[in-house]
């Protein structure tokens, strides 16, 4: 990336907080964020392969938004964070946390074909489609180092063994009505990332 290709970037990262601050004032101390301004700034610091300002903003973010877990792309970079900036701890629950909300995107990651199950995918974020939106590959100079991070990960037993029952789990949701059954597996599956605590 050159000077000027920093700059701009730079420049974009300025401009979305002064939205985000214009959006605080509007709405008296607090964030609506119509625009989703909020999750447009991590991808902006992995171009600039800026990891700490990176960490700095999903700490703010939490802070910020309590509520708001994110979606797969935005978790995804989360992960890629964690990774850069040494906790790895932390690195592997949120990768498990972007299975969860997308079953697809490691494999669009690492240019696989998509493994596809029967199973139940409650909002469009855990759709296949959304995948198809991941800007980043495995093979990108400066994720190499995640890349293999994460390949070694995705074969933990920890891992398989969680992302097994969390498919098994889907599928038994995608075929059971509304009721005390299904809503009790939907507390299992919310509990599933525990493991990784």
């Amino acid at each position: 990336m050159t000077d000027r290709q920093k700059e701009i970037v730079r420049f974009k990262i300025s401009q979305i907080k002064k939205a985000l601050s214009a959006d605080k004032r509007e709405w008296g101390g607090y964030y609506r964020d119509a625009g989703g301004y909020r999750y447009l700034q991590p991808a902006l610091y992995i171009q600039l392969e800026d990891y700490k300002s990176a960490l700095r903003y999903f700490k703010w973010f939490q802070k910020n938004f309590p509520d708001d877990t994110g979606y797969p792309i935005f978790l995804f970079e989360w992960t890629i964070t964690l990774f850069k900036t040494g906790d790895l701890k932390h690195a592997g629950k949120k990768a498990f946390e972007t299975f969860m909300s997308n079953t697809y995107l490691f494999d669009k990651f690492y240019n696989k074909e998509f493994l596809e199950f029967e199973k139940w995918e409650g909002s469009n974020w855990e759709m296949q489609e959304t995948a198809d939106y991941l800007p980043y590959l495995a093979t990108d100079s400066n994720l190499l180092d995640f890349s293999n991070w994460l390949k070694n990960f995705l074969k933990s037993k920890l891992f398989n063994e969680g992302a097994n029952e969390f498919i098994e789990i889907q599928k038994q949701i995608k075929i059971l009505p509304v009721g005390k059954k299904r809503s009790l597996l939907i507390n299992k599956e919310e509990k599933l990332i525990k493991l990784f605590a």
